[in-house]
């Protein structure tokens, strides 16, 4: 079965652990989805009907933990 993900080349990961800014904003950018979808937000308005958002302080917890362990990374 086929991934319909593509993979970060290893070059930009290895480079992200080793601080470069470009490389880093390039896994966020990959990233940016999936951190969207863990940070949205369900709430209901006066009515009862739910609405979705994301909830954009989470996002960028995730985003700064996500720096952190790309920093923190060792590669071998």
């Amino acid at each position: 079965m086929k991934s319909r993900t593509k993979l970060l080349p290893y070059p930009i990961i290895v480079r992200a652990t080793k601080g470069d800014v470009e490389a880093i904003t390039a896994v966020l950018k990959h990233y940016e989805g999936y951190i969207a979808v863990l940070a949205t937000r369900e709430f209901f308005d006066e009515f009862g009907n739910p609405h979705f958002f994301v909830d954009e302080e989470m996002r960028h917890r995730l985003e700064t933990k996500l720096i952190t362990k790309i920093l923190t990374f060792s590669v071998a």
